[in-house]
């Protein structure tokens, strides 16, 4: 199930969002061959609590929270887990964590973050980033890594600030 910015910026439910995207995840780990442990699998379902990023300190606070102990490193291999394998993604700008809402699917996210409530999309096409490759190759650069980061308002902030 793929989570459209729409969907993300709009009322919607949330719980079947999360479980559907928790369970692309497990589907996904399982075909690699890999292990959604429980402190892997806890920090993706924070990040799946909201469509905000979360910093690794957040993370670790929910992890204790929830019994874990308190070891950074903990939650650092954890996120790091799940973004090599395409279940979270880094937004850079940020210094957060959000999930991948498109899991298992290719794709190169392209954020959408509202600077009010701090909600995180993944917008819809991949146009902004084929336009990014095609310029790199015009000058035979070849891209290894792109983070592309819209900052700006959701439509219910828009609408509440009218």
């Amino acid at each position: 199930m793929r989570i459209d910015a729409e969907r993300v910026f709009s009322a919607h439910d949330h719980a079947a969002c999360r479980q559907a995207t928790l369970e692309r995840a497990e589907e996904i780990v399982a075909a690699e061959g890999l292990r959604l442990t429980p402190v892997r699998r806890r920090t993706l379902e924070i990040l799946l609590e909201s469509h905000q990023a979360l910093g690794a300190y957040e993370v670790l606070d929910r992890l204790v929270a929830s019994g874990f102990a308190r070891q950074p490193p903990v939650a650092y291999r954890a996120l790091d887990f799940l973004v090599d394998h395409g279940l979270a993604h880094r937004i850079r700008r940020l210094n957060a964590f959000a999930a991948c809402m498109r899991p298992g699917e290719p794709h190169r996210p392209a954020f959408l973050i509202c600077d009010t409530c701090h909600a995180v999309a993944e917008a819809p096409g991949t146009a902004v980033a084929d336009a990014m490759l095609a310029a790199a190759g015009t000058v035979g650069f070849e891209i290894e890594r792109m983070s592309l980061e819209a900052v700006g308002r959701c439509p219910a902030c828009r609408e509440a600030r009218a």
